[in-house]
C-alpha cells in the first residue's frame, strides 16, 4: 500500500475538526436526552394509553432508539457518498435538533390524545435515522481532512462526542433537576434540556455552514469517480461486503460491547444490581468519564504509531478476562452487606423447568406469569444471586432463604386484584426473609469505598477508550473513497445500535435464567472474545492505507 507524506494540517482545517466534533456532540446530546428521561416521558406520553397500546408505544420507541440507527446509515451514506460529506451531515444535525426541540414543546397525553405518542414515535424515528447518517460523516469528514499518518489523532476526537454528549445530557439534567425541584421537573421542568438544544442546534448549524468539502470526495468528484449507487456497491458485490461483514464481526460487535458495558451497563449494575443511590452512582460514573475521556485522544494518537489492530484487539482481551472479578470487586467495594450475605447464605429456586422462561424484555412490557417466572424475576430484581433445584412437572416454585421457604404463584387466570394481593403477600414474605439473612435493601453509605468505585469504573471507561478511540480511522481506511461514507457506516451502527443496545436487557434475562447475578456478563464476554479471534486471524491493519490514493 501506498504511503504518502505527511501534510501539516492548517488552521482552517483544524477548525473543521472541531467543528465536526462540535456537531457530534450535539447529536449524542440530543439522543441520550430520550433514553435519560424515558420514564418522566412515558408517564407524559404513554400514561393514559390501554395495555395494548402502550405496549406497541414502547416497542416503537425501543425500535427508534436502537434498530432503526442501521437505516439511518443507508440513507445518509447513500447521500453522502453521491452528494458530499458536508451537505449530508448538515441535514442530519438539522433533522435532529428540530425533532428534539419538537419534543420540548409537544403538548402530552392529556392535551391532545393518541395523537401526542404518535408524533412523539415519529420524532425518535426521525433522531435515530438522523444519528445512523451522522457519526459515518463525521468520521468520514474528519479522517478525509486529516494528514496521512495522523488520521488516528485527528478522528479520535469524534470518539469523544458520545461520551461528552451524554455527560452533558446528564449535567443539564441533574442542573434542571436540582433548580426546579423533583415535582415541578416531572410536571414540565423535563421539556427544558430539549428546548435549550434549539440554541446548540443554531451554534451547530453557523458552524457546519462555513466548512469546505472533504479533498478526498472533492478530489472523486472532480475526476468523475462518485459511485451512482453506493448501497448496491457496497452490499451487492462481495469483495466489499466481506470487508462489511468483518468491519461488524471482527471490529464494531466487541467495541460496542465493551463500549455500552463501561459507560451504561456499570451504571445500571450500580443502581439495579448494587442498589446504590442514582445521584451518587451518576457522580462516580460521570468522575470516571472526566478521568477517562482523554483516552480517547490517547489511543488513537497511539494508533497512529503502532496501529489500529493492535489496540481495539487489546481492549477487547482485556475486556473478556477481567470483566468478572472488576465487577466482583465492585460488589464489595460499593455494597459489602450484599457480597457478604451471598457468601453466607444461599438462595435457592425449586421449580418445574418447564415453567422457566427466557425473559428477554427489551421494551420493558413483556409479562411473564408462570411461578418459576415471578420467582426468578423477584430475586433477580433483588440482586439475590441463587442456585436452581428441579422440582416435579405442575409444582409451583418456591424459594429457599436459609431455612425459611417461600412459595411462588402464578398470575394466569386470576384478575387483577387477585394477582395484586398475591403479588403483595409473596414479596412481603420473600422481602422479610431476605433481611433476616442480612440481604440490604440498599447500598450502606457509610461503607461505600468512594475511591476503589471510582477506580474500577474509570478502568472500565478505559477498556472503552482502547476499543473506541481507533476505530473511526480504521473503519474509514478500510473502504474506498467513493462508497466510504456508506460501506463504514453500516456496521457501526448495527454493531453499536444492536449488539450494544441490547446489552442490558440481554444481560438481565441472562441473571434471571441462570440466577448468578454476574452471569450477565457472558453477553459482552462472549461477543468481545468472538470479535478478538475473528480480527486477529482476518482484519489486516489499516494505518498506513494511503486514502487520497485512486480507488
Amino acid at each position: 500500500m501506498a504511503t504518502s507524506t505527511p501534510r501539516p494540517m492548517s488552521a482552517g482545517e483544524r477548525k473543521v475538526i472541531f467543528a465536526s466534533s462540535f456537531g457530534t456532540v450535539f447529536e449524542w446530546y440530543d439522543f441520550y436526552l430520550y433514553g435519560s428521561l424515558a420514564p418522566v416521558i412515558a408517564r407524559q406520553f404513554f400514561g393514559g394509553l390501554d395495555e395494548g397500546s402502550a405496549f406497541i408505544f414502547a416497542l416503537l420507541a425501543f425500535a427508534a432508539g436502537f434498530i432503526v440507527r442501521p437505516f439511518g446509515a443507508l440513507v445518509f451514506g447513500r447521500l453522502g457518498d453521491m452528494i458530499g460529506r458536508k451537505y449530508t451531515f448538515l441535514v442530519t444535525i438539522l433533522i435532529m435538533g428540530l425533532s428534539t426541540f419538537i419534543v420540548g414543546i409537544l403538548p402530552n397525553y392529556a392535551t391532545i390524545g393518541v395523537a401526542a405518542p404518535v408524533i412523539l414515535i415519529a420524532l425518535r424515528m426521525l433522531q435515530g435515522l438522523a444519528l445512523g447518517g451522522e457519526y459515518g460523516g463525521a468520521a468520514t469528514y474528519v479522517a478525509e481532512h486529516a494528514p496521512q499518518g495522523k488520521r488516528g489523532a485527528y478522528t479520535s476526537w469524534i470518539q469523544t462526542t458520545a461520551t461528552l454528549g451524554l455527560f452533558l445530557s446528564l449535567i443539564i439534567i441533574l442542573a434542571t433537576r436540582q433548580l426546579l425541584g423533583e415535582a415541578s421537573f416531572a410536571d414540565w421542568g423535563w421539556r427544558i434540556p430539549f428546548i435549550v438544544s434549539i440554541l446548540l442546534l443554531a451554534v451547530s448549524v453557523y458552524i457546519r455552514l462555513s466548512m469546505n468539502e472533504s479533498p478526498a470526495f472533492m478530489k472523486m468528484k472532480s475526476q468523475g469517480r462518485t459511485s451512482k449507487a453506493p448501497v448496491s456497491e457496497s452490499f451487492g458485490q462481495w469483495r466489499n461486503l466481506k470487508v462489511v461483514i468483518l468491519a461488524l464481526m471482527g471490529l464494531t460487535a466487541g467495541q460496542a460491547v465493551v463500549w455500552y458495558t463501561g459507560q451504561f451497563y456499570s451504571l445500571f449494575f450500580l443502581t439495579q444490581a448494587l442498589k446504590v443511590d442514582a445521584a451518587t452512582a451518576n457522580i462516580m460514573v460521570a468522575i470516571a468519564l472526566v478521568i477517562g475521556t482523554p483516552f480517547f485522544v490517547v489511543f488513537g494518537t497511539w494508533s497512529d504509531k503502532v496501529g489500529r489492530k493492535p489496540i481495539i484487539m487489546a481492549g477487547c482481551l482485556l475486556a473478556v478476562g477481567t470483566y468478572f472479578p472488576v465487577f466482583e470487586a465492585l460488589t464489595r467495594a460499593a455494597n459489602p452487606d450484599l457480597a457478604a450475605a451471598q457468601a453466607a447464605n444461599k438462595v435457592v429456586v425449586t421449580a418445574d423447568p418447564q415453567e422457566c422462561s427466557f425473559q428477554f424484555n427489551p421494551t420493558g412490557t413483556a409479562k411473564f406469569t408462570s411461578s418459576c417466572d415471578v420467582a426468578k424475576q423477584a430475586l433477580a430484581g433483588a440482586s439475590v444471586s441463587y442456585s436452581n433445584a428441579i422440582a416435579a412437572v405442575g409444582t409451583p416454585a418456591t424459594i429457599a432463604v436459609g431455612q425459611t421457604v417461600i412459595a411462588s404463584y402464578t398470575s394466569n387466570g386470576l384478575s387483577r386484584a387477585e394477582t395484586s394481593a398475591k403479588s403483595e403477600a409473596f414479596r412481603t414474605a420473600l422481602s422479610n426473609a431476605l433481611k433476616s439473612a442480612g440481604y440490604p435493601v440498599k447500598a450502606d453509605m457509610d461503607k461505600f469505598d468512594k475511591v476503589t468505585v471510582a477506580l474500577l469504573l474509570t478502568y472500565l471507561v478505559i477498556l472503552v477508550t482502547m476499543v473506541y478511540g481507533p476505530i473511526a480511522a480504521m473503519l474509514v481506511e478500510m473502504f474506498p473513497t467513493r462508497i466510504r461514507y456508506t460501506s463504514m457506516s453500516l456496521p457501526y451502527h448495527i454493531g453499536n445500535g444492536w449488539f450494544g443496545g441490547l446489552l442490558p436487557t440481554m444481560a438481565f434475562a441472562i441473571v434471571a435464567q441462570t440466577g448468578n447475578m454476574y452471569s450477565g456478563l457472558w453477553y459482552p464476554i462472549v461477543i468481545a472474545g468472538a470479535t478478538f479471534v475473528i480480527g486477529v486471524l482476518f482484519v489486516r491493519e489499516t494505518k498506513d492505507v494511503d486514502i487520497y490514493a485512486n480507488d
